[in-house]
């Protein structure tokens, strides 16, 4: 990693993750292959704001760890990539497990539990499911209907999301991911007494 750190792709260590890492590697990574229109490429970090976004817009009262949990759902993809799903099917077990190590990793390092609780597991797949359909027909090709029957249809979200539906270049990328982890990480820092 360019921090210094040397991360075991087979036995990670949260010790080894770094957050200047990760919004690196993310902000580099392109969305759908890089098959999306626009100057830039749809990267891995932004499409990490759009769900913390769209989770925060489904449940308006989650805590900053809650929303913390949505923003780092793709963080392994700083190290092994952005895989489109049919491709994982293919690979099968052996890609998830090493996906779950990493993302174990990254969680507890972060002070979150190894994995999500269900309810945060549902919202989180909630949540990408609705970014996935957007970018799909917003920046991928798809047709409404081609959406519709890949993703399912779409929840309705009360919130203004075009911003982040434009692609940006990888440094503002990388900027916006950053500057939202260290938010919602201060966030989760107990008050000091004064």
């Amino acid at each position: 990693m360019l921090s210094g750190r040397r991360l075991d792709l087979l036995d990670p260590s949260p010790l080894d993750v770094e957050i200047a890492d990760i919004a690196h590697g993310l902000a580099r990574v392109a969305r759908w292959n890089g098959q999306t229109a626009g100057p830039h490429v749809f990267s891995v970090a932004q499409h990490a704001l759009l769900v913390e976004a769209i989770g925060g817009a489904y449940e308006p009262g989650i805590p900053a760890a809650g929303r913390l949990e949505l923003l780092l759902h793709d963080a392994p993809e700083y190290v092994i990539g952005d895989i489109i799903s049919p491709f994982k099917a293919a690979i099968g077990h052996s890609y998830k497990a090493v996906e779950n190590r990493l993302l174990a990793a990254i969680r507890l390092r972060f002070g979150l539990s190894p994995a999500p609780t269900a309810a945060m597991q549902h919202l989180i797949k909630r949540a990408d499911r609705l970014s996935a359909y957007l970018e799909a027909t917003r920046l991928a090709g798809f047709s409404q209907i081609e959406a519709v029957r890949v993703f399912g249809k779409p929840d309705r979200v009360d919130a203004s999301l075009d911003a982040l539906l434009e692609p940006w270049p990888t440094a503002e990328a990388q900027g916006a991911f950053l500057a939202r982890f260290h938010a919602l990480a201060a966030a989760m820092q107990p008050a000091t007494a004064s």
